[in-house]
C-alpha cells in the first residue's frame, strides 16, 4: 500500500478525533460520499459533511483508532478501528445510541488523485 495512502488516512483520523472538520474536508473530493454512522445511508459533499459532523458532535463524542491497514482487491484501503462513543461528558454510554456503540469496525476508503471520494462502515469479522 502506498505509504501516502495510509498517512493520509491516519492524518484524517487525527483531525477528525481532534474535532478539525476543515482539516478533514482538505483530504475529502468535494463530491465525497460518507457513510452515516447515525442515521444509516451516506452524506454526500463538504457541506452536508459538515452539518452531519456538527450535529453528531453536539449529541455524542466519538472516537476512533486506527488499529491495521490492509488494500482490497477494489484497490481501496479497509482500516480496521476501535470506535469508542461517549456521551458530551466523556461517560460511556449505555447500550446504543444514534447508531453508534463502541465496537471493533471496517472502515473503507476509496481515494481518488490522493483523497477520499468514498468511505464506507462495515462490521469486523
Amino acid at each position: 500500500m502506498p505509504d501516502t495512502d495510509t498517512k493520509t488516512i491516519r492524518r484524517l483520523y487525527d483531525c477528525f478525533n481532534a474535532r478539525d472538520i476543515d482539516g478533514v474536508l482538505v483530504m475529502l473530493t468535494n463530491d465525497v460520499a460518507w457513510a452515516n454512522g447515525m442515521d444509516g445511508g451516506y452524506v454526500q459533499g463538504h457541506k452536508a459533511l459538515r452539518e452531519y459532523w456538527t450535529r453528531q458532535w453536539a449529541t455524542v463524542s466519538p472516537h476512533v483508532e486506527p488499529v491495521a491497514f490492509e488494500r482490497t482487491e477494489d484497490r481501496a484501503v479497509a482500516v480496521e478501528v476501535i470506535q469508542t462513543v461517549r456521551d458530551l461528558n466523556g461517560k460511556p454510554l449505555q447500550g446504543q445510541t444514534h447508531g453508534l456503540k463502541d465496537r471493533t469496525v471496517s472502515h473503507v476508503f476509496h481515494l481518488s488523485d490522493g483523497k477520499v471520494a468514498r468511505f464506507d462502515i462495515k462490521e469486523s469479522a
